[in-house]
């Protein structure tokens, strides 16, 4: 999929979702899609999860 229709997609479901179930219920799912993201570039290989605890932790810069 590319990232136009990826990015429509999320932004209907989100809208569905503070549409249906308010503010809190937005924020819930978009927690959970972001989650979902995370986990599943960890699963698919293109995301290093140590770079990103080494970046948050200040031991690497994003530059």
């Amino acid at each position: 999929m590319s990232p136009a229709v990826t990015g429509t997609a999320a932004g209907a479901v989100l809208a569905l979702a503070a549409l249906a179930f308010g503010f809190w219920g937005f924020l819930l799912t978009a927690l959970f899609m972001g989650t979902g993201a995370v986990l599943g570039r960890a699963a698919q290989g293109t995301l290093d999860v140590g770079a990103v605890m080494d970046a948050l932790r200040g031991k690497r810069s994003s530059s």
